[in-house]
């Protein structure tokens, strides 16, 4: 597996377009690998985030892959084709020091989507469980923490908590995109996740960091990336 990031230059109106659409920086980051590459594995898969940076309104977009990744396209038309240069690495040393017991620093970008049930519920089956329905996202900023408290466990991970004994983790970027999908109109909510987990299945969470959380992924969710925390890095 490959750890990877590419800054992007928000001056260029190519940048601009590409950012702007899930579908068309799903297909950039596709065509970062050969078609007879390997896009999906038991190893992993692609996954990539697009991160945007406060201090300069810069964005860099990280990607995981099975196979190195040739990000010359995506330079020339959304970066500084001066400067061919990305940062790129295996993850496997990484990979390999997970263990239980460990805490980390996490961001994640997600999808908090839940099942709706058909007329809220009101058409059960007969055995007494609801329709469901339409997949739907989270609205508030409660809901989508919870819905990754909700899940840590079956990934190999707890959130920790805070000095007031609250969750350690802070939900932004929470935004609903519209975008054009085969003719079709796509709706995505999202949400960036901040905060510090400690590792409780080593194998878990290895396989959440190659082959992410929750949907959406060909659309930029579900790419976990981690940290040593202020503690750790004090120590090493």
């Amino acid at each position: 597996m490959f750890i990877s990031r590419v800054p992007l230059n928000m001056a260029r109106v190519s940048a601009q377009q590409l950012v702007a659409s899930p579908y068309r920086m799903h297909a950039a980051v596709e065509s970062a690998f050969p078609p007879d590459g390997v896009r999906s594995s038991d190893d992993g898969r692609i996954l990539w985030r697009l991160d945007a940076l406060t201090q300069d309104h810069g964005v860099w977009l990280y990607v995981v892959s099975p196979d190195a990744p040739d990000f010359t396209h995506i330079i020339e038309q959304a970066g500084w084709p001066t400067h061919m240069e990305w940062e790129s690495k295996d993850y496997s040393p990484l990979l390999s020091r997970i263990a239980v017991g460990q805490q980390w620093q996490f961001r994640l970008l997600a999808n908090p989507v839940r099942k709706a049930l058909a007329d809220k519920g009101r058409r059960p089956r007969e055995n007494g469980e609801g329709i469901v329905g339409k997949i739907q996202g989270h609205v508030t900023a409660t809901q989508q923490r919870d819905w990754l408290i909700a899940r840590a466990d079956a990934h190999g991970f707890e959130i920790l908590l805070d000095d007031n004994g609250d969750p350690s983790v802070t939900v932004s970027q929470r935004h609903q995109e519209r975008f054009g999908r085969e003719g079709k109109t796509v709706t995505l909510t999202t949400a960036m996740f901040d905060g510090r987990l400690q590792v409780t299945d080593a194998d878990l969470f290895r396989r959440t960091l190659c082959h992410g959380l929750g949907r959406a992924k060909g659309f930029g969710c579900g790419l976990m990336t981690v940290a040593p925390t202020r503690t750790q890095s004090a120590q090493s």
